[in-house]
């Protein structure tokens, strides 16, 4: 068997864990919110028309933030389209999907949903067919007390109380040139910069994310980043990333490498924020909203075929991956990379959270089912607050195609409230098991509290409605304590989640 090492020191720390990077993204897109959270007259569905088997697992995930309404769509959104008597709601072509939209979920529907799920709404506005005048509108809609026409309307509409949305996305990914109201660097820089500050002005408990480029592969990367930062650097807090990974040619070994790939990717947008700080002689430090990840691909081509059609259907189902055992261990390195950087990585959105490249997934009028990708997701949420230790790691490599030689072990771990340890670990070696050693000597009275693994024979593997635990987590044999030094066995191919609690 091969052999892993890691030494973990409460003293070596890398900061603390943001709950906001455990959070997820629902835009109007597909079968997101409609049969997605919202689906009036489903046996299932609430007062209000949202499903409480999706609520059910949406809080078993522990999603703290949700980003809404978009994503693409936000860039042609009129959000006064959704507020207001439903009767009197506009139908609008969304150019971002081809889709009809209906306008039956707006602010009022959504900030309630959240609550129910026991999350909060971190907001986009549309920088791309509109700009300051309607970023200042909203935020007097959503979070002024009252006394003045847009919060005056809201309480008209039935909300006496502010939404009290604290954290806004100044668009989205205005670099793309599929963007609805594409921008140069320049242009969206001086619009971010002057909208943000009006929502400051009426609302300075506020925080805000510029645009950073759409991902790691545009060729407006980096330099966007800087153009941006040194306009709006006195304006915004957070700058954002989106970066998907797919397994087109199947090589699963290039693929579940591909968290080195995302690791670069934070290190660069690290040093850029860095350089535009040292560069204006800053006391503020620009951190991270990772506000787009997860595999993604499945889905393609069959989508393209919707597009082309342009037959501008309500809620039509695209995007929807059917996620794979391989997809799950990928996405548990993704979360060990965002773990990894908590000291600058403050936010982060799975996308999406139901039916749209998404942990959960339902059946219009039926039922509702974990898609491989949740369990992954769930443990980090779950058991990965507090704060990241800085892991000495050694591992063994394998090689790829794409990226050399990678570590056949990902690891991280976090020092929870009370003096547990969580250590997170995805063992990438296709046929291999790894002894991983665990020296634990800085923290004492340490026991081995549940060892959780989720694997399967086949990488290709998936969860249905009909057969919902195909991949599902069972416990694995964990280990004893002798020394202050653990060994635990990785099975190949396997997410691994070992907790350690100190003993009464």
């Amino acid at each position: 068997m091969k052999e892993a090492r890691m030494i973990l020191d409460r003293d070596y720390r890398i900061g603390e864990v943001d709950r906001r990077i455990y959070g997820s993204f629902l835009e109007h897109l597909g079968r997101a919110i409609y049969t997605g959270i919202y689906e009036p007259g489903h046996p299932l569905a609430d007062e209000q028309g949202f499903r409480l088997d999706v609520l059910g697992l949406v809080r078993k995930l522990g999603v703290p933030i949700v980003r809404w309404p978009g994503g693409n769509f936000v860039s042609g959104y009129n959000w006064e389209d959704g507020v207001g008597p439903r009767e009197g709601r506009p139908k609008r072509l969304d150019m971002a999907w081809f889709s009809t939209e209906s306008n039956a979920v707006g602010i009022h529907e959504f900030c309630d949903w959240a609550k129910k799920a026991d999350s909060s709404v971190m907001m986009a506005i549309n920088l791309g067919t509109r700009g300051v005048d309607a970023a200042r509108n909203i935020v007097e809609y959503c979070n002024h007390p009252g006394g003045s026409y847009w919060s005056d309307l809201r309480r008209q509409n039935g909300a006496q109380e502010p939404f009290g949305v604290k954290l806004w996305c100044l668009g989205n990914e205005m670099d793309g040139p599929w963007q609805i109201g594409h921008k140069t660097a320049q242009e969206y820089a001086r619009v971010a910069s002057e909208a943000g500050k009006v929502m400051k002005w009426i609302d300075p408990s506020i925080e805000l994310v510029a645009c950073g480029s759409s991902s790691l592969t545009m060729p407006t990367f980096g330099d966007w980043e800087r153009t941006v930062l040194e306009e709006a650097y006195d304006t915004v807090d957070y700058v954002s990333l989106h970066q998907y990974y797919g397994n087109a040619a199947g090589d699963t070994p290039t693929f579940l490498a591909q968290s080195v790939n995302m690791d670069a990717f934070i290190r660069s947008v690290v040093s850029i924020c860095d350089a535009v700080q040292g560069k204006k002689h800053g006391k503020k430090q620009i951190n991270l909203s990772f506000d787009e990840w997860n595999v993604w691909y499945h889905s393609n081509g069959r989508d393209q075929k919707y597009y082309d059609s342009r037959v501008w259907r309500e809620a039509p189902p695209l995007l929807e991956d059917d996620y794979t055992f391989e997809d799950a261990l990928l996405v548990g390195s993704m979360l060990i990379t965002l773990l990894r950087h908590a000291d600058r990585v403050k936010v982060a959105c799975m996308a999406q959270l139901v039916n749209v490249i998404a942990p959960i997934m339902t059946r219009a009028g039926g039922g509702a089912w974990c898609q491989t990708i949740f369990y992954p997701f769930m443990h980090a949420s779950r058991y990965g607050r507090g704060t990241a230790l800085l892991p000495v790691l050694k591992s063994p490599a394998y090689e790829t195609k794409e990226l050399g030689a990678v570590p056949c072990v990902d690891a991280v771990a976090v020092e929870n409230e009370g003096g547990g340890v969580t250590v997170f670990a995805v063992n990438k070696d296709l046929h291999e098991d790894i002894a991983l050693s665990l020296d634990l000597r800085a923290f004492e009275n340490l026991r081995v509290a549940e060892h959780i693994v989720l694997h399967h024979d086949d990488v290709g593997a998936k969860n249905t409605l009909e057969n919902p635990d195909a991949v599902a987590p069972v416990r694995g044999a964990g280990g004893a304590m002798e020394g202050g030094r653990l060994t635990v066995k990785l099975g190949n191919l396997s997410w691994n989640v070992i907790r350690l609690e100190k003993e009464a």
